[in-house]
C-alpha cells in the first residue's frame, strides 16, 4: 500500500515539477498540461506523502537515491507552505529555493522512479 501510493504520488509530483520541460518535449500538443490540470489542486497533499513516505521508506526499507529524490520533490511541492511554518520554515524555505534550479530535473527523476517501481 505505501509503495504504490508513492509511486503515484512520485509520478504525479514529476508531472508537476518537470512540466515546463515536458510542454517541450511535447511540443503544440499540450498533453502534459491537460494531464498536470487534474493534480495541481492536491499539491500540497503530493508533496507531503512524498516527503512522509520518502522519509519512512528511506529509515526503514533502505533505497536511498529513490527516496532521497522522493523527498526532495516533495519539498519543492510544499514550497508555498514551508514559508508558514514557524520554527524551522526558514530553514526549509532556504533549502527549497536552492533546490528550485534543478526542479526540473528532480521531476523528470520523480516520473522514471516512479514509472521503474510501476513495472
Amino acid at each position: 500500500m505505501i509503495v504504490t501510493l508513492l509511486t503515484l504520488a512520485n509520478i504525479a509530483g514529476g508531472i508537476l515539477l518537470g512540466l515546463a520541460t515536458l510542454d517541450k518535449w511535447d511540443g503544440k500538443r499540450h498533453f502534459f498540461n491537460m494531464i498536470a490540470s487534474a493534480p495541481v489542486p492536491f499539491q500540497t497533499v503530493i508533496g507531503g506523502i512524498l516527503v512522509i513516505l520518502g522519509l519512512i521508506r528511506l529509515f526503514g526499507h533502505g533505497g536511498w537515491l529513490a527516496n532521497i529524490v522522493s523527498v526532495l520533490g516533495g519539498i519543492l511541492l510544499l514550497t508555498h507552505v514551508l514559508g508558514k511554518a514557524a520554527a524551522f520554515g526558514n530553514t526549509l524555505l532556504k533549502f527549497s529555493d536552492k533546490l528550485m534550479p534543478f526542479k526540473a530535473a528532480i521531476g523528470i527523476a520523480l516520473i522514471v522512479i516512479g514509472l521503474i517501481t510501476l513495472f
